[in-house]
């Protein structure tokens, strides 16, 4: 009998290595995967239909099982799929699990299977879609293979406020062409422009370059900038009377970043208080140069003959830019900090921590980067975070995994400060703070494995004992920092000595730290027990909507214990009351004697807090204004299938951030979120800005968050040109159509304001960025095209760009028919493409002859 059940035992062993037992030979890299929307509305209204088709490419069959695919959806999905042969897992975030189930068959080299799955929302642009899959054995759990081309099917849906070629069209035809000597040369629009009669000519060997001593760094580099244009040294020699000048002078009578600019016949000279004014003096003399000058290197540059006098319209020019969902090189920041600086913006709002990774060193606490940095295939999070935003399984990736070292921030600082512009780091607490809570356990694990029991508590953010269950805007389910642990204030005062050491070392500017603040959701500490702990000893909580301000106040103190004023995202300055029985939000009004800075984002429209910024400064909050509806420019441009981005607030392009009015943003709004005609009887009741709450509106704040920002590439075609429809907000003087009362002059003013804006842009700015820095990858508006009378007629937004045209089917290149006027055709498809002077390309418009 013994002997019977041994063999038995071996039997079973034996059958059930055999069920587990998968040839790991198979290359994941083999399989591709192609995305496609089957259809809206179905199964049921507001879901969407679709189908992954997983096709076998190499010469070895996937097995049946033994495996999962993981990939990322910003979307929530249902777990069943139509097909039946497939289940889908929701992991956390935004990770999920594809399980084959039932019918799902062996895949041969060659073969194909559909997968059919129903997201919770509509389709409406590539974001929509699922990204970044990759393999898991299930006897290799621990590891994840990326698999290899993962491609979308293009997709024409049919819903309210889709942006068509014939749209733009339409849109586009209202811009008329103004020749380029017509146009202000300088960028943003000064206070006061002048052109003169003639030009000052760059010459070779016949500059010199000379300043007040307050100004050397100024004229340093402007020494620098102009070798770069020529190829030559440019020196002061105060003995020769055969040298045209360039002078940098003291003008104390300016204001701190104000400056005067002129241009004669053999003298540039630019007037200034402080070396910021200098500086954006240099910034309008190196716009006033034409755009060609910076493709190579030119012996002789004209210079138009000019008087500017200028000043900027907001102190506060800010700029946010997200690398904690995915990461940017030191470079590209830099890149990012150069074409701030030459459309005069002076605030950097450095976004490093999230959910997603923690992208600074902080020595003190080294597994915030050995851990909270790095994104790859795991469960547990204990040695890195898993997979978002379509990163993929492996660690080492671009965008998922990286960090900028004590000496890489120091850097960035340095940088920035020679270009006037002020770093605001922002460390996201108590929300969003995913990374450092599970970097912060690794440390527990590692101490406590030392015997260091202590020290190993000394910094950990959550409680394991904390049965809380709550869900976070975007799906995580751990990502709060507790906030009722004495834990949690020891980490937050170790980050702020080593960030504020950085600055020191630097020589850099810092006198706030953003402590973010922001999408904390309901049911978080419920069941903490250093939350019930706290609230028996301060009977001031009373619930764990108290522990806000409880938080705040302490946070507060330590940086004002540092000399630092605290800023946040609105929240921060609210405080939660209830009107009829309704929960709401009110300024809080314990929290205003305290200067704090709040930055307000959310003036959705039709969400019912329109008016929340305006409220906070009239209540006397110092305000910078973020609207998402304007400045969110990882939004997407407008409602196509092939326009990236996030439109949960707003759909963005250019015209959003140049017709936006900071003292009345009312005014101004067309549209709806989805892209809709607005209906205006939403601001009926909502607060205006009073001339005190005027006053605490310190300045304007644009934003890319970096969700979708995969690349450098992404960010530039997301970024630019919109950031110059900002800079012109942010800067000049505010236009006379935001003033106008009469709804018919304002809108005559405003279009001839677009037009203007549009040609500067089309016929000097992008040429410039086309080479400036390198050059920038800016995004290119695809063409409008309407079809009539048999005719094909097309249009761009900007001026001076080439559309070029098929009728064979390909694409446009660099080299295609030039369109010069309508095009008739029999051909079925006709393509049309805008190119930039360096022949990147636009989207391609596809019109159908039907």
């Amino acid at each position: 009998m013994r002997h019977f059940l041994f063999a038995l035992l071996i039997g079973l062993t034996c059958v059930q290595a055999d069920a587990f037992s998968v040839d790991t030979k198979f290359n994941a890299h083999d399989l591709s995967i192609s995305w496609e929307v089957i259809q809206n509305n179905k199964p049921a209204n507001g879901q969407s239909l679709n189908v992954l088709t997983i096709t076998n490419n190499g010469k070895n069959t996937l097995s049946a099982s033994g495996w999962k695919l993981y990939f990322n959806s910003a979307r929530m999905i249902a777990s069943a799929t139509p097909t039946g042969n497939a289940r889908i897992d929701f992991i956390n975030g935004d990770l999920f699990g594809l399980v084959p189930i039932n019918t799902f068959p062996e895949l041969k080299p060659g073969a194909s299977v559909r997968v059919e799955f129903v997201a919770e929302d509509l389709v409406v642009n590539t974001t929509d879609g699922p990204e970044g899959f990759y393999l898991v054995w299930d006897n290799q759990p621990d590891k994840g293979f990326n698999i290899g081309e993962f491609t979308y099917k293009p997709f024409k849906p049919n819903y309210p406020g889709l942006i068509t070629p014939e749209i733009i069209y339409n849109q586009n035809k209202i811009i008329t062409d103004i020749p380029e000597g017509q146009l202000t040369k300088v960028f943003p629009t000064p206070v006061s422009y002048k052109e003169t009669d003639g030009y000052f000519d760059l010459q070779k060997l016949l500059i010199g370059v000379g300043s007040d001593p307050l100004f050397d760094q100024e004229t340093r580099s402007l020494r620098a900038y102009m070798k770069s244009l020529t190829g030559e040294k440019f020196n002061m020699n105060p003995n020769s009377k055969s040298y045209n000048t360039i002078d940098i002078v003291l003008k104390n009578s300016l204001s701190n970043e104000g400056y005067e600019l002129s241009v004669t016949h053999n003298s540039i000279k630019i007037s200034a208080s402080t070396p910021a004014g200098a500086f954006y003096g240099i910034q309008s003399l190196k716009t006033l140069i034409p755009a060609s000058a910076y493709a190579h290197p030119k012996k002789e540059i004209k210079i138009p003959c000019v008087e500017i006098k200028d000043e900027p319209r907001f102190a506060y020019r800010a700029f946010l830019l997200d690398v904690g969902r995915n990461f940017q090189p030191k470079e590209e920041v830099e890149k990012v900090l150069d074409v701030m600086a030459l459309y005069k913006l002076n605030v950097f709002h450095f976004h490093l921590t999230d959910d997603e990774g923690w992208r600074i060193e902080v020595p003190s606490l080294p597994e915030l980067t050995s851990v909270g940095s790095k994104r790859g295939h795991t469960l547990d999070s204990k040695h890195y975070l898993p997979p978002s935003h379509g990163s993929g399984g492996d660690v080492d990736n671009k965008t998922g995994s990286g960090f900028y070292t004590r000496a890489d921030y120091i850097e960035i600082l340095k940088y920035a400060n020679n270009l006037h512009i002020t770093v605001v780091p922002e460390i996201e607490s108590p929300g969003h703070a995913r990374a450092a809570i599970k970097a912060m356990n690794a440390r527990y694990d590692r101490l406590m494995a030392e015997g260091k029991k202590d020290e190993a508590e000394r910094y950990l953010l959550s409680d394991a004992n904390d049965k809380s269950d709550y869900s976070s805007n975007q799906y995580w389910k751990d990502n709060i920092m507790d906030v009722s642990l004495p834990s949690t204030y020891n980490f937050v005062e170790t980050v702020v000595n080593d960030v504020v050491g950085m600055y020191k070392e630097a020589g850099a500017p810092l006198n706030t730290i953003n402590f973010g603040g922001d999408e904390v959701p309901t049911h978080v500490w419920e069941k903490s027990p250093a939350y019930l702990t706290l609230k028996a000893s301060h009977p001031e909580i009373k619930n764990t909507g108290d522990l806000w301000y409880y938080f705040y106040g302490k946070v507060n103190q330590l940086v004002k214990a540092k000399g630092l004023i605290l800023s946040g995202w609105e929240e921060m300055a609210l405080r939660k009351t209830a009107l009829d029985g309704n929960p709401v939000y009110v300024p809080n009004p314990d929290f205003m004697p305290e200067h704090l800075q709040a930055e307000v984002w959310n003036n959705t429209l039709g969400d019912g807090n329109e008016d929340l910024a305006y409220k906070l400064a009239n209540a006397g909050y110092k305000v910078v204004l973020t609207c998402v509806t304007n400045l969110y420019f990882d939004m997407a441009n407008y409602k196509s299938f092939d326009e990236p981005g996030y439109y949960w607030g707003a759909f963005s392009d250019i015209d959003k951030p140049f017709s936006f009015i900071p003292y009345d943003y009312f005014k101004n709004s067309k549209v709806d979120k989805d892209g809709l005609p607005l209906n205006r009887n939403i601001f009926i009741g909502k607060q205006r800005l009073t001339d005190y709450g005027k006053s605490n509106i310190i300045g304007i704040q644009s934003a890319v968050w970096g969700e979708n920002i995969k690349s450098t590439q992404r960010l530039e075609y997301m970024l630019l040109p919109r950031l110059l429809g900002f800079a012109e907000r942010a800067w000049a003087k505010d236009p006379d159509w935001a003033t106008e009362r009469n709804s018919t002059k304002s809108d005559s003013l405003y279009q001839q304001a677009w037009v203007n804006f549009l040609n500067v842009l089309g016929k000097r700015e992008l040429p410039r960025l086309d080479y400036f820095n390198g050059g920038y990858g800016y995004r290119i508006p695809k063409p409008g095209v309407i079809l009539q009378d048999g005719k094909y007629f097309a249009n761009e937004q900007f001026p001076g760009l080439t559309i070029r045209y098929t009728t064979n089917g390909k694409d446009p290149d660099a080299k295609s028919k030039i369109y010069n006027d309508a095009v008739t055709n029999d051909n079925q498809v006709i393509k049309f493409r805008a190119f930039g002077n360096k022949g990147r390309g636009s989207n391609v418009t596809e019109v159908v002859n039907q």
